[in-house]
């Protein structure tokens, strides 16, 4: 089993910034892509951003050239540095990780953004 622990969400102005962190712990030998979803009340979730682990990199339209991710491959954490945000970000956003060992997707329990001024 792998477990995903989010961090970093909170309230921010329209035009702030936040950094959410997600650390991997369990059976994380083998760990494959990683990734940041969202998903806003009433609404479906969706991909922000995901990043394999040779540093390849996936960004939604909505968030390109405001949001990075970044991943450390030696101890298994994700970040999504979020610049410029806006009212629309507002969503819980969830850490997302494969692993190649369990051959399965795992979902950390999601973390709150909130934009409003």
């Amino acid at each position: 089993q792998v477990e995903l622990v989010e961090s970093g969400g909170g309230l921010v102005q329209p035009g702030g910034s936040l950094r959410l962190h997600c650390a991997a712990s369990g059976r994380i030998f083998s760990m494959g892509p990683m990734g940041w979803y969202r998903q806003a009340p009433g609404r479906e979730r969706e991909l922000v951003a995901t990043i394999t682990s040779s540093g390849g990199t996936n960004y939604a339209d909505s968030v390109k050239d405001r949001f990075t991710i970044s991943r450390d491959s030696a101890k298994v954490t994700v970040d999504l540095q979020m610049n410029s945000l806006k009212p629309e970000d507002t969503a819980v956003y969830y850490c997302n990780a494969f692993s190649y060992a369990v051959g399965q997707y795992y979902w950390g329990k999601g973390t709150l953004v909130t934009v409003s001024s």
